[in-house]
This record gives structure tokens, C-alpha cells and sequence, in this order.
């Protein structure tokens, strides 16, 4: 399943540890896996156990404590959106619920056209912009209303024409 490319990068990240801490490389090879196909399957889980010799169950403690990391395919576009309660204090809840109802889908849900995967999220470190989201776990949206909210879907749907 991991391809000789793959191994490589794997290989390049270990590379950064002593020999005796290759372990600490889990989240960076995690991310590898998901960066070249899309989630981390268990099978993936496995591979990355025995590349670094860890218990199996000890990668997927990683990879289900951290929401970075997709356990299943995703839409194109996955939308966190924090719940956390400063962010609850100033309408994260109700953020959530316009993107559910907008999007026609239920948090943890992807849309049908594959376009939108929608998830509640833990502390995303801007409380003071609440509420917040995060957009493929790298673009910080803040101050979201819904019409931010409205105009981030809106703009995304139409950048796929």
C-alpha cells in the first residue's frame, strides 16, 4: 500500500529523530499518508505502526485524538468549525447550524456532490474572532456570520466552474 515514493518522504522525516526516537515522526508520516490519499484508512494506520515499530494501537490513538487527520474520504472541501465554548459564547453553535442547513447535510456529514465535508472542532487558538473555522485544515476563517459563512460556500462552489 505505501509506495516507494511514499517511503521515501517517511524515510526523510525518521531521518530528523534519533535512532531510538523515530517514533516522534508519527504525525508527520500520518500526514504524508493523508496528504497522498486523501484520509488514513487502518490499513494506512498499520503500515505506519510497523515502518516504526510502535503498537498499532498506539498510531491510532494519534490518529483519532487529532481532527486533522480524516479517518474516512472526505468532501473537497472539509469545513471545521470551532465549538469549543469561547467560540460557543459567540455563535459557534450557530455557525454550525447555518453551514447544516445551507449545506443540506449534518455535521460529520458529506455532502452528496462530494463537495463538502462539515465537522464541529476543538479549540482552533483564535477565540478572540470567534466564531472561527478552518478550511482543509489550513485556512483560518474568522468572524464568521452568516454571510461569511454564506459567501466562503458560495465563493468555493464557484471556483469549481
Amino acid at each position: 500500500m505505501i509506495s516507494d515514493s511514499t517511503r521515501t518522504r517517511f524515510d526523510r522525516e525518521v531521518a530528523k529523530y534519533p535512532p531510538d526516537q523515530k517514533q516522534s515522526a508519527v504525525m508527520a508520516l500520518l500526514a504524508i499518508v493523508q496528504q497522498e490519499q486523501g484520509f488514513v484508512s487502518k490499513e494506512a494506520e498499520l503500515e505506519v505502526a510497523a515502518y516504526l515499530g510502535m503498537a498499532p494501537i498506539a498510531v491510532h490513538e494519534v490518529t483519532t485524538f487529532y481532527n486533522m487527520y480524516n479517518q474516512r474520504p472526505t468532501g473537497k472541501y472539509k469545513l471545521n468549525v470551532c465549538t469549543n465554548l469561547p467560540c460557543q459564547l459567540r455563535d459557534g453553535q450557530k455557525a454550525l447550524q447555518h453551514l447544516e442547513r445551507k449545506l443540506g447535510i449534518s455535521m460529520g456529514e458529506t455532502t452528496p456532490d462530494g463537495m463538502f465535508t462539515l465537522q464541529q472542532s476543538e479549540c482552533l487558538g483564535a477565540c478572540a474572532d470567534s466564531p472561527v473555522m478552518l478550511v482543509n485544515d489550513r485556512t483560518m476563517c474568522s468572524f464568521m456570520s452568516n454571510d461569511k459563512l454564506d459567501q466562503l460556500v458560495d465563493g468555493l462552489k464557484g471556483a469549481q466552474g
